[in-house]
C-alpha cells in the first residue's frame, strides 16, 4: 500500500508519541530543598506544598521555583561529591567540582548574603526545637527502589569556616529513610522528608548537611546556614526577619 508524504508523516509522528508515551522517566538526582517544613495540621506530615510551608532554606536556594525543577536549572541543584573519595570531597559544591557540579552552595561573608530576597530565608531554631529536612523523590522512592540513607550532619563549631566531610560525617545527627515520601502521581516530584530534634550546641551558626547515598559510594549533597539560639534570642531574630521581608 502506497502513502502520501503528508500520510507517511503523520504515520511517523503517532508512533513517535506512542513510544514516548511508553518510555520510562529519566532518573534524576536529588537535593534538599527545605530546611526548616513546617506542616499546616503537625498530625498529618503532609510534604506538599498544600500541606505545609517552609520557612528555612538550602544556601542560595531561589524562590519561586516549581518543587523538584532545579535538576534542569543551569546549574542544577544536585551536587554529587567526587565519586573516587567522597568522604574526603568538598562537603557543600562549589559550583566547580564534583561528579556532578551542582549551584554555588559555598558560605557567604557573611552568612547571611546566601539568603533572602531572590534566595529562600536562613532557618533559625533552638536546642530541642523539632526541624523537618524536604526533598523530590526524583524516581527513587519507588518500590523496586532501595530506601537508602540520608544523613543530617551538623558542625559543633559555630560561626566558623565549613568543616571538612570527615568532620562532618564524626558530627552525624541522624539518618533517615529516603522514601519517607507523600502521595502524587508524578514520582518525579514526590515530596519527602524526615525531622530530627536539634542536639545540644551554644549560640551560633552552624553548618547543616543533607547527604543522600543513591548508590554505595554514589553520595549527594545539600548544605545550609542555621542559626541555633536561646528561645529568645531565636524570637528576636525570627521577628527581625519578618520586619525586614515585610520592609
Amino acid at each position: 500500500m502506497l502513502f502520501s508524504a503528508t500520510t507517511r508523516t503523520a504515520i511517523l509522528v503517532s508512533a513517535l508519541a506512542i513510544l514516548s508515551s511508553h518510555t520510562p522517566q529519566a532518573e534524576a538526582h536529588s537535593w534538599a530543598d527545605c530546611i526548616d517544613w513546617k506542616f499546616n495540621t503537625p498530625s498529618k506530615k503532609d510534604w506538599s506544598d498544600k500541606g505545609g510551608h517552609c520557612v528555612g532554606y538550602a544556601r542560595r536556594f531561589p524562590l519561586g521555583k516549581e518543587f523538584g525543577s532545579l535538576d534542569h536549572a543551569s546549574p542544577s541543584r544536585h551536587y554529587q561529591q567526587d565519586h573516587k573519595d567522597p568522604n574526603s570531597a568538598l562537603p557543600c559544591s562549589d559550583g566547580h567540582h564534583g561528579a556532578d557540579v551542582g549551584s554555588d552552595e559555598t558560605l557567604a561573608s557573611p552568612p547571611s548574603k546566601a539568603y533572602g530576597g531572590k534566595y529562600g530565608a536562613m532557618t533559625v531554631t533552638t536546642v530541642g526545637d523539632t526541624l523537618c529536612v524536604r526533598w523530590p523523590a526524583k524516581n527513587h522512592a519507588e518500590k523496586n527502589e532501595d530506601n537508602t540513607v540520608v544523613q543530617i550532619n551538623l558542625s559543633k563549631k559555630a560561626n566558623h569556616a565549613d568543616p571538612s566531610q570527615q568532620e562532618l560525617i564524626r558530627d552525624n545527627v541522624i539518618e533517615l529513610p529516603y522514601k519517607n515520601c507523600g502521595p502524587n502521581s508524578n514520582t518525579d516530584r514526590r515530596p519527602c522528608g524526615g525531622c530530627f530534634e536539634v542536639p545540644a550546641r551554644a549560640d551560633g551558626i552552624y553548618l547543616l548537611q543533607w547527604r543522600w547515598m543513591l548508590n554505595p559510594g554514589e553520595w549527594y549533597t545539600s548544605c545550609a546556614d542555621i542559626q541555633i539560639g536561646s528561645s529568645k534570642t531565636a524570637r528576636r531574630l525570627k521577628q527581625r526577619r519578618i520586619m525586614n521581608r515585610s520592609s
